[in-house]
């Protein structure tokens, strides 16, 4: 099904749209840097979840984890639901320390806790990941689904789509800030959630002779019931291209392993997604919003691993394989491969009417554009406050700091346009900066858990422990890349590795503090109290619920 005039229509209206929201919301202009970066701190709970979602679902999501789906299955939802019981975590414990310090950034706790030299440290990084790896990314796999969905996987408009999607997201996000992202989050989130809706919906009235969606969803479930399996034995599944899915999802380690560090790390201490909570008019506000944010995560699953589990059934052949013979021929690369991450576009291409096809393309930009937006938005919020006013201009008005804050995102946003093209090119390079940040991430989570909440960990131990994190993680690579045969190495799934380096990171940093310090309390210690995690009524009643709910599906799924 070609994308016809009606489906053109509706995507330019959601545009149009888009822009007015933000346009109309900052009319006034943002006057100061709290008004730019935090929104003037007056986000109600529905906004600030809704901008979470829309932040945190992009093309990796309607892309990657629907191809995850195509290959693997419901396991790879763990991701989104454990991400809601993080979220849950992260409301109770880590919030009421960043609100009750006022602050703008996550790099400016390092400084409050630790030192100003392990700021600027973590803020460079945190910029040159951002732009490098977060912004460029995003545009590339962004534009890549348009060019399959609109130009049929050619490439021919790939560069015009990563330029009018970087275009689109500069658009309001340069201007209105904060407040602008977070508003059109709002709208962002209700179309991308029932566009996920649409596909998912759609493709499993097609699974079934009878049609409708239950007889879809139960003829898939009977097909192929290993792909419903959450937690994965050792050769349970193998993905289309032979790998066993093991070792990306390693049993229980998704419970009670390396997933907390990716899921801590990304939900607690990520300056594009935090953002919003320190954007809130109180404590209690931004608390709410983040049980709203686990309520949707509950649904993720359905709207973007479900689709990749109808493109398997229906591209599958007798003997269970997805092959050249049995697939459409997207699914096949030109070395005989599976491409599993056409599963979404596939869906959408071949079974998305005309009119509802302009709707569903939507919500993949505003996923794409709006998790942009966040993402410039944080780049700018984090040099600005924590590089150009403590270096450069230490004076600097109000009025200028907007400015900076602007003029960082665009210059961030051209950066990343002008590298997501090349990669294309990058084959298993670009796999290698995907998993860039799961080798420094353990470091850093151990150092921001041990500030938090343990008073004797000193400066000194924290930049050592954030150094001597990365060979630990290194050492934990190597096994994969030639040495398994050697005893001195550990051959280890990703994610076990993130664990015990997070684990020995903490080791490094509770002994090094402790021959520092001779056991005393530092003097940047962060005062603990019941007081301070004290929560209101709706978010504990909303807790329970959540928590049930989890219960309850890794019950049914196990």
């Amino acid at each position: 099904m070609k994308f016809e005039l009606i489906d053109y229509a509706i995507f330019i209206a959601y545009g149009f749209i888009i822009i007015g929201i933000a346009f109309w919301v900052t009319r006034k202009g943002e006057k100061t840097s709290e008004d730019y970066f935090l929104a003037g701190k007056s986000l109600p709970w529905w906004a600030i979840g809704a901008s979470l979602i829309a932040a945190n679902i992009s093309a990796e999501q309607f892309i990657g984890m629907s191809g995850s789906g195509f290959a693997i299955g419901l396991a790879i939802a763990s991701y989104e639901w454990m991400a809601a019981l993080t979220l849950l975590i992260v409301g109770k414990f880590f919030l009421p320390i960043f609100i009750e310090k006022q602050l703008y950034t996550i790099p400016e706790f390092v400084e409050q806790r630790y030192s100003e030299n392990l700021k600027t440290i973590l803020a460079v990084f945190w910029i040159g990941l951002y732009v490098f790896v977060n912004l460029t990314s995003v545009l590339y796999l962004g534009a890549t689904a348009l060019d399959t969905i609109l130009g049929q996987g050619s490439g021919s408009i790939l560069l015009p789509c990563i330029i009018g999607l970087a275009l689109f997201a500069a658009l309001y996000s340069l201007w209105g800030g904060l407040a602008a992202v977070a508003w059109t989050d709002v709208i962002q989130v209700v179309l991308l959630i029932a566009g996920g809706l649409i596909t998912s919906f759609i493709a499993l009235s097609h699974v079934s002779p009878d049609g409708g969606v239950m007889a879809g969803f139960k003829m898939i479930y009977e097909q192929v019931p290993g792909k419903f399996s959450m937690i994965l034995e050792k050769g349970e599944i193998i993905t289309p291209n032979g790998k066993d899915a093991w070792w990306d999802l390693p049993g229980l380690a998704v419970l009670i392993g390396g997933l907390w560090v990716a899921n801590l790390y990304y939900w607690g201490f990520n300056q594009y997604i935090i953002q919003r909570a320190l954007a809130a008019k109180s404590l209690r506000e931004a608390q709410r919003g983040i049980a709203f944010a686990a309520f949707l995560k509950l649904l993720i699953p359905l709207i973007v691993v479900v689709p990749g589990i109808v493109a398997f059934v229906l591209n599958v052949g007798p003997d269970g394989m997805v092959t050249a013979e049995s697939a459409a021929a997207s699914f096949i690369g030109e070395n005989g491969n599976v491409i599993n991450d056409n599963a979404a576009p596939w869906l959408i291409s071949n079974f998305i009417p005309a009119g509802l096809k302009g709707l569903v393309v939507a919500a993949l930009a505003a996923a794409i554009v709006s998790s942009l937006a966040s993402m410039l938005n944080s780049t700018a919020t984090i040099f600005t406050m924590d590089i150009y006013k403590p270096y450069i201009n230490k004076n600097a008005s109000e009025g200028s700091l907007v400015n900076v804050g602007r003029i960082s995102a665009a210059a961030s946003l051209l950066i990343a346009v002008s590298l997501a093209p090349q990669l294309k090119n990058l084959g298993q390079v670009f796999q290698y900066i995907q998993e860039y940040t799961g080798i420094v991430s353990p470091g850093i989570l151990a150092v921001f858990m041990l500030g938090l909440f343990w008073k004797k960990a000193t400066n000194k131990a924290a930049v050592w422990g954030a150094l001597l994190s990365i060979p630990i993680a290194l050492y934990f690579k190597v096994a994969p890349n030639g040495w398994s045969d050697s005893s001195f190495f550990l051959h280890l799934p990703f994610m076990n590795q993130m664990f015990w380096t997070c684990i020995a990171t903490m080791v490094i940093i509770a002994g090094i503090s402790y021959s520092g310090g001779k056991g005393a309390d530092s003097e940047k210690g962060i005062p603990l109290s019941r007081q301070l995690f004290s929560t209101g009524r709706a978010f504990n009643i909303s807790a329970v619920v959540i928590c049930l709910i989890l219960v309850f599906l890794y019950a049914m799924f196990w």
